[in-house]
């Protein structure tokens, strides 16, 4: 196996391969970017949105200076990592010279496979073109970039700043050594990966988890029980620090929606199929903490 990228901490030694481009700035790419940044990666960060590019940056910066004010991080090393984000307006400018390339855009197969397609050309030829998908396989998108080999999916969890857990999965045409560099990366940035050597639908942790939130979705769409007493059962009952409920709030009811109806369309299971109650808060506005209310009530939070 390759040797590991990126600095040991406390040695100062640079990654071998450091620079790392990500696509899309919504919640998911921008503290990819900056988690990265964080442990000495070089990044650009690329969004067709200026204003979407700003929001992810000055996120970023809300969330690391939390830390600051926490004693957690000092004021000197959250101005560095800050300043290692770069933006790019093009993304032939932000992927020209990258090591790695990790997709995060809308999860909608004919922009990514776009988006691939466009990574083939751009990219350097030994770069690896990483999707941050959850649902949609790199099988799936591989072809359209004319290098498969290259290609992986680098699952990171919400919000990448704090879930430490990343999903490295090879899809039938990814070379080991592109495994390896993916495991690396992960690795550099901070993160414990874990190998898909297959790839499977919702991968292991959506496959695990839908399965447990769907059957609390079923218990409150037939009468069974109130969202808020599933969610108190399932937390001083199982020890989960959040209930389904409360986690989807985290994480964004329409995220929540959008997987699973992916997976029903992909699978045909109606285990899948998402819930009658789900959908209506989805088509209501209600996708929790982002817009001050899903399951429950917030204050509303920054993009």
């Amino acid at each position: 196996m390759s040797e590991p990228l990126g600095r040991e901490a406390g040695t100062g030694m640079a990654p071998k391969e450091s620079r790392l481009a990500v696509v899309g700035a919504g919640s998911m790419g921008a503290q990819i970017a900056q988690q990265a940044a964080l442990h000495g990666l070089e990044v650009r960060i690329h969004d067709l949105s200026h204003e979407q590019l700003r929001r992810g940056l000055e996120a970023n910066r809300s969330w690391l200076r939390r830390r600051v004010e926490r004693g957690r991080l000092p004021a000197e090393e959250m101005e560095a990592a800050l300043a290692r984000v770069r933006p790019a307006v093009g993304l032939a400018e932000a992927v020209s010279d990258a090591d790695l390339v990790i997709e995060a855009v809308v999860e909608d197969l004919e922009v990514k496979r776009s988006v691939f397609a466009e990574l083939g050309r751009l990219a350097p030829e030994p770069a690896v073109l990483a999707s941050n998908s959850s649902t949609i396989g790199v099988s799936r998108l591989a072809d359209a970039s004319g290098r498969p080999d290259r290609c992986c999916n680098m699952h990171f969890f919400y919000p990448p700043l704090v879930m430490d857990l990343v999903e490295v999965v090879k899809g039938p045409a990814t070379s080991e050594r592109t495994v390896e560099r993916a495991l690396a990366f992960a690795r550099a940035m901070g993160r414990t990966p874990v190998l898909l050597r297959r790839e499977i639908d919702g991968f292991i942790v959506n496959r695990i988890l839908h399965m447990a939130t769907q059957e609390a979705y079923r218990l409150l769409d037939a009468g069974v029980a109130s969202f808020q007493d599933i969610d108190l059962a399932v937390e001083k009952g199982l020890g989960w620090p959040l209930g389904p409920f409360r986690l989807g709030d985290l994480t964004g009811l329409d995220v929540t929606y959008n997987a699973r109806l992916q997976m029903y369309r992909t699978t045909g299971d109606p285990r899948y199929r998402p819930s009658p109650a789900l959908e209506a808060k989805v088509r209501a506005g209600e996708l929790g903490r982002k817009t001050g209310k899903g399951w429950y009530e917030y204050q509303r939070q920054e993009s």
